[in-house]
């Protein structure tokens, strides 16, 4: 890919005559100033995307850390020193008026992304917003319409399109190398709730999460769908809350909290699990599981793809495998083959080790991060982008008013 800024290193711009190059003008054309909102799970993995990416793409927009919010001052000034950003604020307000930011990170809880999203927008920043979009749809298409009128790069994130071997996936469906699609089915199955005793977190509470399994895990489910098969026209769900209260939390960190057997309880107001069936608008059936309540599962998100010429099964315990059939195999090697998929064909795995020597979660970040950096530089809309995070809003709420009428529900319902 040529590098736009080729015609500073010649020491020339557009014109015959060179000049000497200026080198604060290339630094500032080539990076990319965050401001980030949020510090605890997706906070640090978005600052190692951040710190790392730089090393492995220096193709790329490096990305300078400029500032990093939250409420608690002596948390997010720790994190602040951990992470690598060279301020804090404890205000987003704050954050979003500094002229010193091009680009607003948003990994704060749901029920916060509508209004900092929006502020930002009408700022002039970029967004980076993590999933779900917001609490409703309604709020969704507030911030998707917001961004586009201000004419900033939106990005969601949707991180687990990133891995090689979903890539792959796409690739394969997409080359129609496994025919027409009949069937999609996924499942994303979590036991850190297990234990009554558990926290009451702010992922089981509505008015912060807007929903549990459903919006939390189901999302992932649903982007993976409209990204490899294409978009769903109708479903028809069920869920369920099998345990309503929980013991108050002392302290809550990613998806780990710590209380006390005697503290007062709250009430769980949102879904332990959620199962959908669903039709694609090409005629493909779909099925959709999401839970918290499966012992032994820790993040098993994972999906299997049939059609009529081969199927793909993937899970993400298993990150760098994609398991491989195609009906035209002779009949004595007929079966699934797994593909490693960490050579140089693979994407984005050019960029990192030898074959052969995988990688792990934390590189699904990177590669979101460098879709979107490169954007931002090629001026186009990086993809996921707050449109696809409406539509999969959509889906979202077609399958609680599904569960909510007891019928099917059609999409364009919404």
């Amino acid at each position: 890919m040529p590098c736009p800024y080729t015609d500073l290193l010649n020491g020339s711009r557009g014109g015959a005559a060179a000049h000497p190059i200026n080198l604060r003008e290339l630094e500032e054309m080539n990076h990319v100033r965050v401001g980030m909102i949020g510090y605890k799970f997706m906070g640090k993995a978005h600052s190692h995307a951040y710190r790392d990416l730089p090393m492995f793409f220096p193709q790329t927009a490096v990305p300078v850390m400029k500032a990093i919010c939250g409420r608690d001052l002596h948390a997010v000034k720790q994190a602040a020193d951990q992470f690598g950003w060279e301020s804090y604020e404890t205000d987003w307000r704050s954050l979003i008026d500094r002229d010193d930011i091009d680009l607003v990170d948003i990994n704060a809880p749901s029920n916060v992304h509508k209004d900092i999203a929006i502020a930002a927008a009408r700022a002039g920043k970029h967004l980076f917003c993590e999933k779900p979009l917001s609490v409703t749809l309604e709020e969704a298409r507030a911030m998707l319409a917001e961004a586009n009128r201000a004419g900033v790069k939106h990005m969601i994130g949707f991180n687990y399109r990133f891995a090689p071997a979903v890539q792959l996936a796409k690739k394969l469906v997409s080359e129609g190398r496994l025919g027409r699609i009949y069937h999609f089915r996924a499942w994303f199955l979590q036991d850190w709730i297990v234990d009554p005793q558990f926290p009451l977190v702010w992922r089981l509470q509505k008015e912060v999460a807007g929903s549990g399994t459903h919006g939390d895990l189901g999302a992932h489910l649903i982007d993976l769908a409209r990204y490899l098969v294409g978009e769903l026209a109708e479903v028809i769900g069920m869920s369920e809350t099998f345990i309503t209260e929980r013991p108050l939390p002392d302290s809550m960190e990613g998806l780990s909290a710590r209380g006390s057997k005697d503290a007062p309880k709250g009430k769980v107001d949102v879904d332990d699990a959620t199962l959908f069936l669903a039709r694609f608008a090409d005629g493909a059936l779909g099925s959709f599981e999401a839970t918290r309540m499966a012992p032994g599962h820790r993040c098993t998100n994972a999906f299997e793809i049939n059609g009529s010429l081969g199927s793909v099964k993937f899970d993400f315990e298993r990150m760098n495998e994609l398991q491989v059939y195609f009906t035209d195999d002779a009949d004595d090697v007929q079966g699934f083959r797994r593909v490693l998929a960490t050579d140089p064909a693979h994407a984005y795995m050019g960029a990192w080790w030898p074959p052969g020597h995988t990688i792990g979660f934390e590189h699904t970040f990177i590669h979101e991060v460098v879709e979107l950096l490169d954007a931002i530089r090629e001026d186009r809309q990086p993809v996921p982008n707050f449109e696809d995070g409406v539509r999969c809003q959509e889906v979202l709420e077609a399958v609680e008013r599904s569960i909510a009428d007891r019928r099917w529900f059609r999409i364009e319902e919404v």
